[in-house]
């Protein structure tokens, strides 16, 4: 399912137009964005929680040269599924 797919299917289950969906959920994907940017953590019980880890500088190789590269730090969005997510999948 693409973002549009997802649009379509929150419009025909909510009984609103396709504008107002992809409205919702542009907003919903912008407010994740500004609060993980802070550094907070989003939490929606039973679908799960994403959150902002660091990952530290590293050394990697090049694996067409095979020569040592350094990897910068960075912080990365983990997601981690909820329980009723994580049940409805098995």
């Amino acid at each position: 399912m693409n973002k549009s797919d997802l649009i379509d299917a929150m419009a025909a289950s909510a009984g609103i137009t396709k504008a107002a969906a992809k409205k919702a959920l542009e907003s919903f994907l912008g407010n994740v964005q500004k609060s993980l940017k802070k550094g907070n953590r989003v939490s929606l019980v039973g679908f799960g929680s994403w959150s902002v880890s660091k990952r530290a500088a590293r050394e990697g190789r090049n694996p067409q040269t095979g020569k040592t590269i350094k990897i910068a730090a960075k912080k990365v969005v983990k997601f981690k599924a909820g329980s009723d997510l994580a049940k409805s999948v098995n």
